[in-house]
């Protein structure tokens, strides 16, 4: 059983394991995100919250792909010399600046990292693989790394339900 959503987004389990559950509730903000943005056209998806910040739904959906290319690939994959997308030195302000891009760029290069990103998470062996975050000098597990990545999700879908809400006056879900 599942909970109840009227939507298209997957619906996180209410009785799953914790790998299922993680699994869901990730799936479930991915789309969150994605919903945000559908029938918005590349303008109104670069259009900035207020002066002078940078953000803009496009720039959340640059953010995220570069937050999955961070923790699934580069940190849990151990693909260490792997670029990041936007940003010639790491800086993830920069992903938020979305002015040059389109909506087809960005949720191109979305979709293949949370590809990317559910691939490596379903042949990790157990929540319990690790992978080291140079940041922290820390190792981390792929559980730490999926309740992080929730995290972002939920934390950035807020800004965005504000950002849709101010375009066009869409709320909700």
């Amino acid at each position: 059983m599942s909970v109840p959503l009227g939507d298209q987004r997957p619906a996180p389990p209410l009785r799953g394991d914790e790998r299922e559950t993680l699994r869901a509730y990730l799936d479930f903000h991915r789309a969150t995100l994605a919903m945000k943005c559908e029938g918005l056209g590349d303008e109104d998806l670069r259009r900035r919250s207020m002066p002078p910040s940078t953000l803009c739904l496009l720039g959340l959906v640059r953010h995220m792909a570069e937050v999955e290319r961070t923790w699934f690939r580069r940190v849990v994959n151990q693909e260490r010399d792997l670029p990041f997308l936007w940003s010639a030195k790491g800086d993830y302000q920069e992903a938020y600046d979305a002015s040059s891009s389109t909506r087809a760029q960005v949720f191109t290069a979305w979709e293949a990292e949370v590809e990317h990103a559910r691939r490596i998470e379903r042949e990790a062996q157990s929540l319990d693989v690790t992978g080291y975050f140079a940041r922290w000098e820390q190792d981390v597990s792929l559980r730490m790394v999926m309740l992080h990545l929730i995290h972002e999700y939920a934390r950035h879908n807020g800004h965005a339900d504000f950002l849709r809400e101010g375009i066009d006056g869409v709320v909700g879900a």
